[in-house]
């Protein structure tokens, strides 16, 4: 069995990989961990409204590609290193874009059973405005997901 984990760096995507470990010792599968490499616009400013295009310049932060990749490398090798302690050698890619689209597709074409990711659990009015990928996810695989909190 080919299991798909995809990480983040939390709490979940540890505890997903955990189960995957049990499942993949049940089944003597195989395990590759993903990461998708997105880089992302944050605001490292007040809580006043963005007035101006030099408001916007000043707060506004854009994370470089080679900044997510390099997080990426961070989060796989921090996963890799966590299956070593649970027993398991596993695989590691990184993916870029779209995490929901990425990991569902690479899942879809590399021939994956099966796709294993972590859920942060937010706050039902936070998962209505900003969506989930874990729930994303589940709508757009062809293959099982497994979510695990």
């Amino acid at each position: 069995m080919q299991l798909l984990v995809a990480v983040d760096g939390s709490e979940e995507s540890e505890n997903a990989l955990a189960y995957a470990a049990d499942i993949a010792d049940a089944t003597d599968g195989s395990i590759t961990v993903v990461h998708a490499v997105d880089p992302t616009a944050y605001d490292e400013g007040g809580s006043e409204p963005i007035t101006s295009l030099s408001d916007a310049d000043a707060r506004l932060i854009l994370e470089s590609v080679a900044d997510a990749e390099q997080r990426g490398l961070d989060l796989t090798d921090e996963a890799a290193a966590f299956a070593d302690e649970l027993g398991h050698d596993v695989a590691v890619e990184l993916l870029y874009g779209n995490p929901v689209a990425k990991i569902a597709d690479y899942a879809e074409s590399e021939g994956f059973d099966t796709i294993f990711v972590g859920h942060r659990g937010r706050s039902e009015r936070a998962g209505l405005m900003l969506g989930s990928v874990a729930k994303s996810i589940v709508e757009r695989a062809t293959v099982p997901v497994t979510v695990v909190r």
